[in-house]
């Protein structure tokens, strides 16, 4: 059974996602690369920046085995406008995500928006479509997308906290990093006892990061 995952979102201390303002030059705003850190420095991520996807070099620890479950049995994705592209992107007709004519996603991903436009495929396997739907709809169609695989919640932080909020998601991976945002956008507002609903675990990394993962009371088992 398809199950809704969320991997490797990073939040600060005090529950940020990320920074302030979003911009072309800024895409996590005042918070930089920091909440990120701890990925860059993983064979995972060494892999993701190789062209030919071989291993480049990096760290195969804690870290490295909790982000190389990012992309196992991922049918398709769902992530938020902010995520797609900084504010004012749906006015440009050419903009196509900040990754490059090759995104990393590699399925079906759909783009929750409220000015839908016409799919565009990309290489590598990944074809953008525009929703302006609720959770509930968008996952249905990721769903029947997703072709009996997992569907990934890939942020940012609003999109996350939609899903959580309407019980939709079965498995969360989150990365706490030893800083203080102090602004930005917030996950946890508005989710009180959240933690009622899922098994949680924490593992410390010795980066310094917290990784924790809740996975929902009850949820289904996949089967592939």
């Amino acid at each position: 059974m398809s199950r809704t995952r969320i991997h490797n979102l990073s939040i600060s201390l005090d529950g940020f996602a990320t920074g302030e303002p979003q911009s072309a030059e800024a895409p996590f705003g005042h918070a930089g690369e920091r909440l990120h850190e701890w990925m860059f420095a993983t064979r995972f991520w060494s892999r993701q920046g190789a062209a030919d996807g071989t291993d480049a070099g990096g760290s195969a620890g804690v870290d490295d085995a909790f982000a190389q479950l990012h992309s196992i049995g991922i049918g398709a994705e769902i992530m938020g406008a902010h995520k797609f592209g900084p504010p004012g992107w749906q006015e440009n007709p050419d903009w196509r995500g900040w990754w490059g004519p090759n995104p990393p996603f590699h399925t079906p991903t759909f783009v929750l928006t409220h000015h839908p436009r016409p799919p565009r495929e990309m290489e590598g396997g990944t074809t953008f479509h525009f929703l302006d739907a609720s959770p509930a709809d968008a996952l249905a169609t990721a769903r029947s997308a997703a072709d009996g695989q997992d569907v990934r919640i890939g942020g940012g932080p609003t999109v996350v906290r939609e899903f959580l909020a309407a019980g939709l998601v079965d498995h969360m991976h989150l990365v706490q990093v030893p800083i203080v945002l102090g602004r930005g956008v917030r996950l946890w507002d508005g989710l009180e006892a959240l933690e009622d609903a899922y098994d949680v675990e924490a593992v410390s990394s010795p980066a310094g990061v917290t990784h924790l993962t809740f996975t929902r009371k009850n949820a289904p088992e996949h089967r592939p």
